[in-house]
């Protein structure tokens, strides 16, 4: 399983500019490319909503070796209830913790070195106050669970993650690709997981040889297949085949045919100057204060 990759994680904004200040701002991360479509995605990428919707990569580094994030925006939709299933992102970076500070972004101290950052949405992300290294700053995505052993052999035995640590006290399991790659870590919250509307997904990319098999694994072991082997169209770019599957405690993951992913993933030049035209054109928030109204809240 060591050509699985960890890729990104899907966040929701409904407000794309304060996003976008703290991705850029705060935590130092670049927009790596910026997609805009008229129409909802065939694997529900930006939720199930069916109109006019943008994503936009964001990271440290290209897609090709960086843990990145995947911020989809649904024109018309101006926030989401967040649930208690994304526990938080960890980076190392000591630059995003004295950007925060600069900028007068608020940061709680939550521990020897280590701070707790809110993105707009109320996304938790903890800055490890520490030089940023010179690969991958993004650590691990920390995931709520319900019951630990049931969603560790999910991961391992039928994904083919590694177990990497077992903390009893926290009750927690890190896991991985491999020892390089961001990690997953799933905590037991000892409850039920609320996945809000805010719901994200957590995407990684395997040979495309093997969405086949990983389709027909979770069929014979009677686990959810969301959105079964399909192609997803990007206008100018490549086409990629998915497979969206949903774990015990219905968590939404994408695995994507790498060699395509590849393609598609390349770092756009232009994608801070589209971002922000793409802002500049979004009248939207005019348009509901001049007739008084609000957007919509999912």
């Amino acid at each position: 399983m060591a050509l699985r990759r960890a890729l990104h994680f899907v966040f929701k904004v409904g407000d794309r500019s304060k996003t976008a200040t703290f991705y850029r701002d705060v935590l130092g991360m670049k927009i790596l490319r910026h997609e805009e479509f008229e129409e909802g995605c065939k694997a529900t990428c930006n939720g199930p909503y069916d109109g006019k919707w943008s994503k936009t990569m964001v990271g440290f580094g290209p897609e090709d070796d960086h843990f990145v994030a995947e911020l989809t925006y649904n024109y018309g939709v101006g926030e989401y209830r967040l649930g208690n299933d994304f526990l938080g992102l960890t980076l190392q970076s000591s630059q995003a913790v004295s950007n925060a500070k600069r900028l007068g972004w608020p940061l709680t101290e939550v521990g020897e070195a280590l701070y707790l950052a809110e993105a707009p949405g109320g996304y938790h992300f903890y800055l490890v106050d520490k030089e940023q290294p010179p690969n991958d700053p993004v650590q691990k995505v920390c995931l709520a669970v319900s019951d630990l052993q049931k969603s560790t052999h999910y991961w391992s035995s039928l994904l083919g993650m590694k177990v990497m640590e077992r903390n009893e006290e926290k009750k927690t399991v890190l896991m991985g690709f491999t020892d390089t790659q961001c990690k997953l870590e799933l905590h037991n919250i000892g409850g039920t997981v609320d996945h809000g509307t805010a719901f994200g997904r957590i995407a990684f990319s395997c040979p495309r040889e093997q969405l086949p098999d990983l389709e027909a694994l979770m069929t014979k072991e009677n686990h959810k297949i969301l959105t079964p082997l399909v192609s997803l169209d990007t206008p100018g770019k490549a086409t990629v085949e998915v497979v969206i599957l949903a774990d015990p405690d219905a968590h939404e993951i994408c695995f994507v045919g790498d060699e395509a992913f590849r393609q598609l993933s390349q770092m756009d030049p232009s994608g801070n100057a589209l971002l922000d035209k793409a802002m500049a054109e979004d009248k939207s928030d005019e348009w509901f204060a001049k007739h008084n109204k609000q957007k919509a809240s999912a």
